[in-house]
């Protein structure tokens, strides 16, 4: 009778593993047992592009601790990014009582929480972790930093003249909280091959062999943020300036508030095609990969862009600059004003950030990434 390795890291419990389900293969014959070394749970719930780009953690993470099974606690939105994400064994959601109930019965030998927001530092205290990193929640309902390494991205958040003067990326500051060797760990998006049947599908369909080059617009941005945007009318210059030069495809992003917005720049030019504001996540992804080159503001896009090694052009406004790491792909235009990021969500300057923007320098910018891509 076999006997089952429940200390496998490969081991669900509920189902057959993945070793089985490919070759039959059963617990004592199987040469990919590996028992689990050490629990980590990582725990990330606002923004989903907060979340996509908090994977660029995970290869240092597995590189340190390579037998480790990595738990990672989001909202129910957020789970379909780790489809198909080998380094993450599973995926916890918020909404899901027993999750929380787990997280107060397994015993984890590393819990990780980067959010100084009390909803995520309550849930990093009650997890039983021999050690932690980020931030807690203390008996006075106070947010406070676990370890040393953690009061620097704690004070950039209380303090906007900090916020300001950072000259380290995102990544960067996560890594140094958590103690890992930084090499610019990139954000992880795989796509499954039914993802990449959607893709291949979607080209074929719109005929977008046609086209030298795809140039991706994403107009959008988040309720939260609305000075992220950029103004209509300089997307409209843009594909006008691009669709008048060259035989080129442009594809437009966005979800349910972007409806208007691209309704009024599809009809700029022939070569624009709307990819729809219904996709869902994944398939909003595959969708991305067939661009070459990718204009946006500090959102999503710009995470799920950048882990798909696309170039992109990058507008930025109320938000840091400095903490978007380029990896080489990303050229970032920036206004030249004292008052950037002050993360505002109103403004009475006229213009204002985003609106200081001109096509013609974004235009210069797109050039610029085409030419090294040598479309150009």
């Amino acid at each position: 009778m076999t006997t089952l390795k429940y200390d496998c890291l490969h081991f669900p419990g509920d189902r057959p593993c993945k070793p089985h389900k490919e070759t039959g293969v059963t617990c004592d014959e199987c040469n990919k047992y590996k028992p689990i070394e050490q629990k980590i749970i990582i725990i990330k719930l606002d923004a989903l592009g907060d979340v996509l780009r908090t994977t660029s953690l995970l290869n240092a993470l597995k590189k340190k601790h390579p037998g480790s099974f990595i738990s990672w606690f989001t909202r129910k939105n957020s789970k379909d990014l780790f489809i198909n994400n080998d380094f993450v064994n599973e995926v916890l959601i918020y909404e899901d009582i027993s999750s929380t109930m787990r997280m107060k019965i397994e015993d984890y030998d590393i819990v990780i929480n980067l959010d100084p927001s009390a909803n995520s530092a309550a849930i990093a205290s009650v997890a039983k972790g021999k050690t932690k990193y980020g931030f807690g929640l203390n008996s006075k309902g106070k947010v406070y930093p676990f370890n040393k390494e953690a009061e620097e991205w704690f004070k950039m958040g209380a303090l906007d003249n900090l916020k300001k003067q950072n000259k380290k990326s995102y990544q960067q500051i996560i890594h140094e909280i958590c103690k890992l060797e930084y090499h610019k760990g990139e954000i992880i998006i795989e796509l499954t091959e039914n993802e990449h049947k959607f893709k291949n599908n979607f080209i074929i369909e719109k005929n977008l062999d046609r086209f030298e080059f795809i140039i991706g617009i994403n107009a959008g941005a988040s309720d939260r943020w609305q000075f992220k945007k950029w103004r209509l009318e300089g997307y409209t210059e843009l594909i006008d300036l691009l669709s008048k030069k060259y035989n080129c495809g442009i594809l437009l992003f966005g979800g349910k508030d972007e409806v208007e917005t691209n309704s009024v720049l599809e009809q700029v030019s022939k070569n624009v095609i709307n990819t729809g504001e219904s996709n869902s996540l994944r398939e909003f992804f595959s969708l991305v990969d067939i661009t070459d080159l990718f204009v946006t503001g500090d959102t999503l896009a710009l995470h799920a862009a950048s882990a798909l090694k696309k170039k992109v052009v990058c507008l930025f406004g109320p938000t840091s600059h400095t903490e978007i790491e380029d990896y080489g792909r990303i050229i970032k235009v920036i206004p030249e004003l004292d008052c950037l990021v002050c993360y505002k969500n109103t403004c009475d300057f006229r213009p204002n950030c985003m609106e200081m923007i001109s096509s013609e320098t974004v235009y210069d910018h797109v050039m610029k990434n085409l030419k090294e891509l040598g479309k150009i």
